[in-house]
């Protein structure tokens, strides 16, 4: 009994798997509970094999049954429903352990994948009969997309000895598919090398990027990007405030500052999403159609959570991004009709608190007020998220920033308050 995990890639992985099973003379029978990986739940594929058909009585993979699972994603492989159908001595697993980012980060702006717990509760489970590799970054490197994640996992776990059909049956299979058969076989073969030589692939997974992870002038960084986002005047507004913080302070102010400039209006999404489309057309040949989720704030609608209701938008609203991106001048200005919204406001709010806090910390700062100076200054990093999280977050920046400027103006002494 076989049970895939992980995006809906993990569909057409069970669908060769039940083709290749055919061509080898076996019987097959495949359950597809499909779902969105990252926003409506985890994808299972129950798939059973058989030496006849007849010999298959029911098709989902019950508890302690699986002989093998293909786990696309770490989260949804360690989770309790995937675990629970696995039996020590019995099951085996191969698993890409790269950190797939899930729903929870829209709704947790501190949420981080506990990948050591995960991996652990694995171990547990399978002990030896378990390998782990970055498919994702394999597939990126050696293929040029990560789409190929699940068929490089396949291959590992054909190669781990977990799957009864034949090599020959499952490359006939990926052909009959007929969807990039010669990168898919590719692929199924990259994750056999995956299992076998796994120092080798951790060291081809984890090359360092092309471009370094840090820039040698930050500040000058961050000034390029206000460019983009809306123009030269907003760079001097940035560095005015920026070249007046003694040194200690100037790069903290330089990142609290221009994470308050440059929010993420509408006129900014629709410059990166041109951006991207501009990327993709740079990167894929031939016919790629892009399809785009947005909640525009004019539209009605909640989810269950109360959050604007997102719908799918095809690729006639690039025409609408140019127009909006070419808008951009209008950001803050009388004119700018998306800043009469209730969020807009108070982010331009947000950037006038701002300033006017740190001229007044800037202006009194003292080698003892230094460390609260420099968290006030750095408090618009913790800002994160959109909609609810974001104003939750900003509730609770705003409660600190008055608690750290009580005690900047005593002098840096922490403020005591007397017991009710």
């Amino acid at each position: 009994m076989i049970t895939g995990v992980g995006g809906t890639g993990v569909v057409t992985i069970g669908a060769v798997l039940a083709q290749a099973a055919q061509i080898d003379g076996k019987g097959a029978g495949m359950m597809e509970m499909a779902g969105l990986a990252q926003k409506g739940g985890a994808v299972h594929i129950h798939l059973r094999l058989a030496n006849q058909p007849e010999d298959i009585s029911a098709i989902r993979v019950a508890t302690g049954e699986a002989d093998c699972v293909i786990g696309g994603d770490l989260v949804v492989t360690a989770g309790a429903k995937t675990i629970g159908l696995m039996t020590t001595g019995r099951s085996g697993a191969v698993v890409n352990d790269h950190e797939i980012i899930t729903g929870d980060f829209t709704r947790f702006r501190d949420f981080q994948v506990p990948s050591d717990r995960l991996k652990l509760s694995l171990e547990a489970r399978l002990k030896d009969n378990l390998a782990f590799f970055d498919a994702n970054n394999l597939a990126l490197r050696l293929l040029g997309d990560s789409i190929y994640s699940n068929m490089l996992v396949l291959g590992g776990a054909w190669q781990q000895g977990l799957l009864p059909l034949a090599e020959e049956s499952i490359l006939e299979a990926i052909r009959l598919n007929g969807a990039k058969v010669a990168e898919n076989q590719r692929a199924f073969q990259i994750g056999r090398w995956a299992v076998a030589f796994s120092e080798q692939a951790a060291e081809m997974a984890h090359l360092p990027n092309e471009q370094p992870d840090h820039v040698e002038d930050p500040i000058a960084y961050r000034e390029a990007r206000l460019v983009d986002y809306q123009g030269k005047g907003l760079v001097k507004k940035f560095r005015k405030l920026v070249d007046s913080a003694p040194e200690e302070l100037r790069e903290p102010v330089a990142s609290g500052y221009y994470k308050l400039l440059a929010y993420k209006d509408e006129y900014e999404v629709a410059r990166l999403h041109l951006t991207t489309a501009d990327q993709v057309a740079a990167q894929w040949d031939g016919d790629v159609k892009l399809s785009f989720h947005l909640a525009p704030p004019m539209l009605p609608g909640k989810d269950a959570e109360g959050r604007p209701l997102k719908r799918e938008f095809g690729p006639w609203v690039l025409t609408a991004f140019k127009a909006l991106a070419a808008m951009k001048g209008l950001r803050g200005t009388p004119f700018d009709v998306f800043g009469y919204f209730p969020e807009r406001r108070r982010e331009r709010a947000m950037i006038r608190d701002y300033r006017a806090t740190m001229e007044e910390v800037i202006a009194k700062v003292t080698p003892a007020t230094m460390p609260i100076a420099v968290e006030l200054a750095e408090l618009p990093l913790s800002i994160r998220g959109y909609g609810l999280v974001k104003d939750k977050a900003a509730d609770e920046a705003e409660a600190r920033r008055a608690e750290l400027l009580e005690q900047f103006r005593s002098g840096g002494a922490p403020v005591l308050q007397a017991a009710e």
